[in-house]
């Protein structure tokens, strides 16, 4: 990790030292989330920034979810977001952002 964002935080070096299995978990988790696929690591980081399952990007755009058709994305591509979504915002908004991707991308 130290390799990968310039530091180790507080919560990881615990979780390697209380409960090496779930880090490593998790670290495998967060490696299949960001590589790259239907989406680049950058595309991917741009979604970081946002509540992508909810509202549009303020200052980037539109959401995939909600104006994806109009954009040329693909629903690969929406999947993958939503992905990034689930890693940094938890299992409800995956859920909703793959709900209202279900109503509009048949």
């Amino acid at each position: 990790m130290e390799k990968k964002i310039g530091k180790v935080p507080k919560f990881f070096k615990e979780l390697t030292e209380k409960d090496p299995a779930m880090y490593e978990l998790v670290m495998k988790f967060e490696e299949h989330i960001w590589d790259e696929g239907a989406l680049s690591r950058k595309d991917k980081e741009v979604n970081r920034h946002c509540d992508c399952s909810r509202t549009p990007r303020s200052a980037r755009g539109p959401c995939p979810v909600g104006r994806s058709g109009n954009l040329g994305v693909t629903k690969d591509e929406v999947e993958e977001a939503l992905r990034v979504t689930f890693l940094l915002s938890g299992m409800p908004a995956y859920v909703y952002g793959k709900a209202q991707l279900d109503e509009v991308m048949k």
